[in-house]
């Protein structure tokens, strides 16, 4: 049995200003978002104006609230109204469309239609929002009940007047994010590390990616001892990093112009610093950076991105045994940096430290990092953000717009050298992390800058938003699959690649 989902979407048409209607009867739900101040001309084109009027007319209008009648057809479509104030982000938007969602619920949807009329500046942006609410709405995250009533699955979205949005891009994405979402939400027991890897494999195969798998005997002979340690405790010797290529078409031996690079600790016990049960409780999800790197890759290969990109992805868990290693040990990694061991629950930064050592040796023009790496990130964000660094000044304000324009916010923290002091370590040439633990996540970053040559452009992006209670945005379930588009927003969108130059060899 596989453990993919299905990657297929409901199938979107458009229609011009009006629903014929026969089309308009045979709907499900109608999804619309109007400004919070439009008056009531702006129903004109809809089935049923007067009631759409009557339901606008219930309250004073609020930016971000929703409100929902049945029309009077045979089906008794449901109408969702949405309303945004001028100028709303991007993030709020998706929030209020991940509202409308779940406002329709109870509603097993085969049909539904989405309509943003009233500004025609914003109408494609809303649209977008409402569509990827709908994709991620319709899709059911992996259930293992023995018995199962069958769910009726999403067929239909018929965009209202909505030629200026990108279905190819809007599509992609949100089939990133069902498979980042998917794969965080596996139990752990189903995403072994075996299984981790012959389900990228399948992932390869289907979309003509090139992959090999460095296995443990493969990285003991390419230094990565970071990695190793991690794995030592591992029931079994399945562990290993997961490499896949794309290339665009002409174009296949060229050197990776991004690599992206994914934590993949599919249960995290904290090792020998055991962590209690309430933090243990959810770490089968301490996948999501390599899923969301993973996904990433999937969708601007589905996209044809005119730029060579490589994936690593670092498979392991972090457990518990008589080899597993510990405070005080000291590790070479793969690079030759020496390694003082201080908390074996930081694993995630030396499975990294590996990974982005092997993924430099390619000299990619841009390395992005995707890790659920630290508590600290948390705090000092919530989950409502992610924590964004990098060792370029220049890309901070297009990673942060990418992060805005996306929906997927991020914060940049800061990456100066100076807090290298609370890392020195006098026995070896770094210290795994700090003994108090304040600023986790800028010391993690200053750790991890120990693997990527300056010479090569880098992110780090600490996914503080992998998870949310009630979600997060346009997404209604726990696990958000965070990052994805943030990630072709900066790539695509905010096209970070340019002026940044390939390392000299």
């Amino acid at each position: 049995m596989s453990l993919l989902p299905s990657s297929d979407l409901p199938r979107v048409t458009h229609a011009r200003e009006t629903l014929r209607p026969r089309v308009a009867n045979a709907l499900d739900v109608m999804f619309v978002v109007i400004p919070e101040n439009a008056d009531s001309r702006v129903f004109a084109h809809l089935p049923e104006p007067q009631r759409w009027r009557e339901l606008h007319a219930r309250d004073k209008a609020r930016s971000g609230t929703v409100r929902s009648t049945a029309l009077a057809n045979a089906r008794q479509t449901q109408a969702v109204l949405g309303y945004l104030r001028e100028g709303a982000t991007p993030f709020e938007r998706l929030a209020l469309a991940g509202r409308m969602m779940k406002e329709a619920s109870s509603r097993a949807a085969d049909s539904i239609a989405l309509a943003a009329p009233g500004d025609r500046r914003t109408n494609a942006v809303t649209l977008e929002a409402l569509l990827a609410a709908a994709f991620a709405h319709g899709f059911s995250l992996p259930v293992f009940r023995s018995t199962r009533e069958p769910r009726r699955r999403l067929r239909e979205i018929v965009l209202l007047d909505g030629e200026g949005v990108d279905l190819r891009r809007a599509s992609a994405a949100a089939r990133g994010n069902n498979l980042t979402r998917w794969l965080t939400a596996l139990p752990p027991n189903k995403l072994d590390a075996r299984a981790y890897r012959r389900v990228i494999a399948e992932v390869a195969r289907d979309n003509r990616l090139q992959f090999r798998w460095l296995d443990e005997s493969a990285l003991r002979r390419l230094g990565a001892n970071a990695f190793l340690a991690v794995a030592a405790a591992n029931q079994g010797d399945g562990a290993g990093i997961a490499h896949l290529r794309y290339r665009p078409a002409r174009r296949a031996g060229r050197e990776p112009d991004v690599a992206l690079v994914g934590k993949g600790i599919i249960f995290d016990t904290g090792g020998v610093n055991l962590k209690p049960h309430k933090s243990m409780f959810d770490m089968h999800t301490d996948m999501s950076g390599s899923a969301v790197a993973l996904a990433t890759l999937v969708a601007l290969a589905e996209l044809r991105a005119p730029f060579a990109v490589d994936a690593w992805l670092a498979i392991t868990e972090n457990r518990i045994g008589p080899r597993a290693y510990k405070p005080q040990d000291i590790v070479e990694a793969a690079n030759g940096v020496t390694i003082q061991v201080i908390h074996t629950d930081a694993e995630g930064r030396m499975a990294l430290a590996d990974t982005l050592a092997l993924a430099s040796r390619t000299q990619p023009r841009f390395i992005m990092d995707f890790a659920t790496l630290t508590g600290a990130s948390v705090y000092a964000l919530t989950e409502r953000m992610s924590s964004v660094f990098t060792n370029r000044e220049a890309l901070a304000d297009k990673l942060v717009n990418a992060g805005r324009v996306s929906g997927e916010r991020v914060w940049h923290f800061p990456f100066d050298a100076d807090y290298d002091s609370d890392i020195e370590s006098k026995v070896a040439d770094v210290a795994q992390c700090s003994m108090d633990g304040k600023g986790d996540h800028i010391l993690a970053t200053r750790f991890l800058s120990r693997f990527v040559p300056e010479s090569i452009a880098w992110a780090h992006v600490d996914l503080s938003s992998c998870t949310r209670s009630g979600g997060l945005g346009h997404i209604n379930t726990e696990v958000t699959g965070f990052g994805v588009r943030f990630a072709l927003e900066a790539l695509l969108g905010q096209r970070v690649l340019e002026g940044l130059e390939r390392p000299k060899k």
